[in-house]
């Protein structure tokens, strides 16, 4: 959700990837509405086509063989499963943090403009969030698992197992 790290861990991830597979593209769920427009909106049915255009380009960029970074909100797990599907490799990171801690981060100011009743359509607040049924690793970034970089080593480690 908002402010548990995917942004932080995301661009860490990218940089070491990019160090030993020079084909690799950073996608960050705010650069991309920013590309797109707010044409969707952050309702669900505007969430869900969203999460269908970054599902469709990173799976045209698999096609190319590019590895994706994807540092995004996913709450349909219909697309989870899509994605399992149709990419060639698929790893799926659930950054866990507890609402309280996401809530003092607040790093877009979101949540207290939800609680403020300023913002609606967040996820967590008037949005549930469903915990992903199966994500290949989940990592605590409530700050007890330790920094992004030792999170992101962990991502890195796991990715590395597996090639």
């Amino acid at each position: 959700m908002s402010g548990a790290g995917k942004t932080t861990i995301g661009r860490l991830v990218e940089a070491e990837l990019r160090t030993t597979h020079p084909g690799t593209v950073y996608l960050d769920g705010d650069m991309l509405r920013e590309v797109w427009g707010e044409q969707t909106g952050h309702d669900i049915a505007g969430r869900e086509v969203n999460a269908g255009r970054i599902s469709r380009l990173c799976a045209m960029l698999d096609q190319q063989g590019l590895d994706v970074v994807a540092a995004v909100l996913s709450i349909f797990p219909d697309w989870q499963a899509w994605n399992r599907a149709t990419f060639s490799s698929y790893f799926e990171v659930f950054l866990d943090a507890p609402m309280d801690v996401l809530r003092a981060r607040d790093t877009k100011g979101l949540y207290a403009a939800a609680a403020a009743g300023n913002e609606s359509n967040v996820v967590g607040v008037d949005i549930p969030f469903p915990r992903p049924a199966a994500p290949d690793l989940v990592l605590d970034t409530s700050g007890a698992a330790g920094s992004p970089a030792v999170l992101a080593a962990a991502i890195l480690d796991r990715i590395r197992e597996l090639r």
